[in-house]
Protein backbone atom coordinates (compact mmCIF):
# COMPACT_ATOMS: atom_id res chain seq x y z
CA UNK A 1 0.00 0.00 0.00
CA UNK A 2 2.50 2.50 0.68
CA UNK A 3 4.59 1.29 -2.01
CA UNK A 4 1.77 1.73 -4.45
CA UNK A 5 0.90 5.33 -2.59
CA UNK A 6 4.21 6.69 -3.65
CA UNK A 7 5.47 9.41 -5.95
CA UNK A 8 8.78 7.63 -6.43
CA UNK A 9 8.82 5.05 -9.26
CA UNK A 10 9.04 1.44 -7.53
CA UNK A 11 11.01 -1.01 -8.44
CA UNK A 12 9.46 -4.29 -7.24
CA UNK A 13 7.89 -6.39 -10.37
CA UNK A 14 4.60 -7.09 -8.06
CA UNK A 15 3.90 -3.62 -7.52
CA UNK A 16 4.27 -2.63 -11.52
CA UNK A 17 1.85 -4.82 -12.36
CA UNK A 18 -0.26 -3.74 -9.54
CA UNK A 19 -0.14 0.21 -10.77
CA UNK A 20 -0.29 -1.46 -14.55
CA UNK A 21 -3.66 -3.30 -13.82
CA UNK A 22 -4.84 -0.19 -11.70
CA UNK A 23 -4.36 2.71 -14.75
CA UNK A 24 -5.65 0.01 -16.93
CA UNK A 25 -8.99 -0.31 -15.05
CA UNK A 26 -8.69 3.44 -14.18
CA UNK A 27 -8.45 4.11 -18.17
CA UNK A 28 -11.69 2.03 -18.24
CA UNK A 29 -14.03 3.92 -16.47
CA UNK A 30 -14.09 1.74 -13.00
CA UNK A 31 -13.30 3.05 -9.63
CA UNK A 32 -10.66 1.13 -7.74
CA UNK A 33 -10.09 1.24 -3.83
CA UNK A 34 -7.64 0.12 -1.77
CA UNK A 35 -8.41 -1.53 1.85
CA UNK A 36 -5.76 -1.92 4.20
CA UNK A 37 -6.48 -5.94 5.97
CA UNK A 38 -4.77 -5.93 8.89
CA UNK A 39 -3.33 -9.40 9.24
CA UNK A 40 -4.37 -12.00 12.20
CA UNK A 41 -1.16 -13.53 13.45
CA UNK A 42 -1.05 -17.38 13.97
CA UNK A 43 -3.72 -17.81 11.20
CA UNK A 44 -1.62 -19.69 8.56
CA UNK A 45 -3.69 -18.77 5.30
CA UNK A 46 -3.00 -15.46 6.59
CA UNK A 47 0.35 -15.16 7.85
CA UNK A 48 1.54 -16.74 3.93
CA UNK A 49 -0.26 -13.81 2.53
CA UNK A 50 1.72 -11.64 4.43
CA UNK A 51 5.09 -12.65 3.65
CA UNK A 52 5.03 -11.69 -0.29
CA UNK A 53 3.40 -8.88 1.01
CA UNK A 54 5.90 -7.66 3.25
CA UNK A 55 8.11 -8.66 0.58
CA UNK A 56 7.18 -5.63 -1.49
CA UNK A 57 7.60 -3.21 1.13
CA UNK A 58 11.30 -4.39 1.79
CA UNK A 59 14.02 -3.08 -0.46
CA UNK A 60 15.40 -5.01 -3.09
CA UNK A 61 19.11 -4.16 -4.57
CA UNK A 62 17.89 -4.57 -8.23
CA UNK A 63 17.10 -2.79 -11.17
CA UNK A 64 14.23 -2.44 -13.24
CA UNK A 65 14.20 -4.31 -16.82
CA UNK A 66 13.49 -2.04 -19.23
CA UNK A 67 10.56 -3.86 -20.59
CA UNK A 68 8.93 -2.80 -17.26
CA UNK A 69 9.94 0.62 -17.31
CA UNK A 70 8.81 1.10 -21.26
CA UNK A 71 5.37 -0.65 -20.00
CA UNK A 72 4.91 1.38 -17.07
CA UNK A 73 6.14 4.40 -18.62
CA UNK A 74 3.53 3.95 -21.18
CA UNK A 75 0.96 2.97 -19.00
CA UNK A 76 1.51 6.37 -17.44
CA UNK A 77 1.55 8.57 -20.87
CA UNK A 78 -1.95 6.88 -22.21
CA UNK A 79 -3.49 7.52 -18.96
CA UNK A 80 -2.62 11.31 -18.96
CA UNK A 81 -3.08 11.79 -22.49
CA UNK A 82 -6.94 10.18 -22.03
CA UNK A 83 -7.11 12.75 -19.11
CA UNK A 84 -6.55 15.56 -21.32
CA UNK A 85 -8.88 13.91 -24.23
CA UNK A 86 -11.60 13.52 -21.85
CA UNK A 87 -11.61 17.31 -21.87
CA UNK A 88 -12.08 17.92 -25.41
CA UNK A 89 -15.91 17.84 -25.17
CA UNK A 90 -16.10 20.41 -28.27
CA UNK A 91 -13.55 18.52 -30.26
CA UNK A 92 -15.57 16.63 -33.21
CA UNK A 93 -13.33 13.62 -32.82
CA UNK A 94 -13.94 12.80 -29.96
CA UNK A 95 -17.60 11.65 -30.85
CA UNK A 96 -16.12 9.04 -32.95
CA UNK A 97 -13.41 7.77 -30.64
CA UNK A 98 -13.79 8.11 -27.01
CA UNK A 99 -10.97 5.91 -25.91
CA UNK A 100 -6.96 6.57 -26.40
CA UNK A 101 -6.26 3.67 -28.36
CA UNK A 102 -4.58 2.00 -31.69
CA UNK A 103 -7.06 1.11 -33.90
CA UNK A 104 -6.19 -1.40 -36.60
CA UNK A 105 -5.99 -0.39 -40.56
CA UNK A 106 -8.06 -2.38 -43.09
CA UNK A 107 -6.36 -4.60 -45.41
CA UNK A 108 -7.39 -2.31 -47.85
CA UNK A 109 -5.85 1.39 -48.38
CA UNK A 110 -8.42 2.29 -50.54
CA UNK A 111 -11.00 1.66 -47.72
CA UNK A 112 -9.06 2.30 -45.06
CA UNK A 113 -8.61 6.03 -46.37
CA UNK A 114 -12.15 6.52 -47.20
CA UNK A 115 -12.75 5.29 -43.61
CA UNK A 116 -10.27 7.73 -41.55
CA UNK A 117 -11.06 10.64 -44.02
CA UNK A 118 -14.78 10.03 -42.37
CA UNK A 119 -13.63 9.53 -38.61
CA UNK A 120 -11.25 12.98 -39.06
CA UNK A 121 -14.54 14.50 -40.95
CA UNK A 122 -12.65 15.51 -43.74
CA UNK A 123 -13.33 14.10 -46.92
CA UNK A 124 -13.26 15.43 -50.37
CA UNK A 125 -16.86 16.30 -50.71
CA UNK A 126 -17.47 18.74 -47.32
CA UNK A 127 -13.85 19.92 -48.02
CA UNK A 128 -13.23 20.61 -51.42
CA UNK A 129 -14.14 24.18 -51.43
CA UNK A 130 -11.79 25.29 -48.90
CA UNK A 131 -9.23 24.89 -52.04
CA UNK A 132 -10.69 26.78 -54.36
CA UNK A 133 -12.13 29.25 -51.77
CA UNK A 134 -15.64 28.49 -52.88
CA UNK A 135 -18.62 28.16 -50.49
CA UNK A 136 -19.06 25.06 -48.88
CA UNK A 137 -21.75 22.54 -49.72
CA UNK A 138 -25.10 22.46 -48.65
CA UNK A 139 -27.67 20.22 -48.35
CA UNK A 140 -30.94 21.02 -50.58
CA UNK A 141 -33.04 19.38 -48.37
CA UNK A 142 -31.87 20.37 -44.88
CA UNK A 143 -30.45 23.58 -45.22
CA UNK A 144 -27.59 23.46 -43.49
CA UNK A 145 -23.61 22.87 -44.53
CA UNK A 146 -22.95 19.50 -45.56
CA UNK A 147 -20.78 17.58 -43.44
CA UNK A 148 -19.54 14.07 -42.38
CA UNK A 149 -21.94 13.54 -39.53
CA UNK A 150 -25.24 15.23 -41.61
CA UNK A 151 -24.72 12.43 -44.30
CA UNK A 152 -23.84 9.43 -41.94
CA UNK A 153 -26.45 10.09 -39.46
CA UNK A 154 -28.89 13.21 -39.94
CA UNK A 155 -29.71 14.03 -43.73
CA UNK A 156 -33.54 12.98 -44.28
CA UNK A 157 -32.51 12.49 -47.80
CA UNK A 158 -31.00 9.18 -47.23
CA UNK A 159 -33.22 7.72 -44.01
CA UNK A 160 -34.64 5.10 -46.55
CA UNK A 161 -30.74 3.85 -47.27
CA UNK A 162 -30.44 3.95 -43.63
CA UNK A 163 -32.87 1.93 -42.73
CA UNK A 164 -32.36 -0.75 -45.96
CA UNK A 165 -28.29 -0.91 -44.49
CA UNK A 166 -28.60 -0.30 -40.54
CA UNK A 167 -32.08 -0.72 -40.11
CA UNK A 168 -32.95 2.76 -38.26
CA UNK A 169 -33.63 5.80 -40.10
CA UNK A 170 -30.61 7.26 -37.92
CA UNK A 171 -27.40 5.63 -36.56
CA UNK A 172 -24.60 7.29 -34.71
CA UNK A 173 -21.10 7.71 -35.39
CA UNK A 174 -19.02 5.62 -33.06
CA UNK A 175 -21.35 2.63 -34.41
CA UNK A 176 -20.63 3.60 -37.73
CA UNK A 177 -16.61 4.37 -37.41
CA UNK A 178 -15.61 2.85 -34.55
CA UNK A 179 -12.50 0.59 -33.79
CA UNK A 180 -14.02 -2.38 -35.85
CA UNK A 181 -16.64 -0.09 -38.44
CA UNK A 182 -20.26 -1.57 -39.21
CA UNK A 183 -20.13 -3.78 -42.06
CA UNK A 184 -22.86 -1.97 -43.63
CA UNK A 185 -21.02 1.49 -43.51
CA UNK A 186 -19.08 0.86 -47.15
CA UNK A 187 -22.51 -0.67 -49.03
CA UNK A 188 -24.60 1.92 -47.64
CA UNK A 189 -21.33 4.79 -49.06
CA UNK A 190 -21.78 2.80 -52.50
CA UNK A 191 -25.38 3.19 -52.30
CA UNK A 192 -25.37 6.83 -52.30
CA UNK A 193 -22.44 7.06 -54.64
CA UNK A 194 -20.01 8.43 -52.18
CA UNK A 195 -17.40 5.47 -51.90
CA UNK A 196 -15.32 5.92 -54.97
CA UNK A 197 -16.34 9.63 -56.18
CA UNK A 198 -14.71 10.50 -52.76
CA UNK A 199 -11.22 9.17 -53.56
CA UNK A 200 -10.99 9.44 -57.27
CA UNK A 201 -12.85 12.44 -57.86
CA UNK A 202 -12.28 15.88 -57.10
CA UNK A 203 -15.29 17.28 -58.52
CA UNK A 204 -18.72 18.14 -57.00
CA UNK A 205 -20.20 15.71 -55.40
CA UNK A 206 -24.21 16.76 -55.41
CA UNK A 207 -25.41 15.84 -58.61
CA UNK A 208 -24.71 12.06 -57.08
CA UNK A 209 -26.10 12.44 -53.57
CA UNK A 210 -29.28 14.15 -54.77
CA UNK A 211 -29.63 12.26 -57.93
CA UNK A 212 -30.16 8.42 -56.18
CA UNK A 213 -32.57 6.69 -57.29
CA UNK A 214 -34.94 5.43 -54.59
CA UNK A 215 -33.80 1.36 -53.00
CA UNK A 216 -36.16 -1.13 -54.16
CA UNK A 217 -37.41 -3.25 -51.59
Amino acid sequence: MRLCASFTIPNHPLVLNILDLFNKLISRGFTIFFCWVPSHVGIVGNEQADRPANSAVAPMDMTIPVVDLKKHVKMLLYSNWQEQWDLETNNKRQSVKLLVQHWPSLTSRKADTLLTRLRIGHTRFTHLHLLFGEEPPMCSLCICHMSVRHMLSECANFNARRLQFFQAPSVSLPCLLDKTPHDNLFPFLKSIKFFFNDLISGFTLLYAFYHVPPPLF
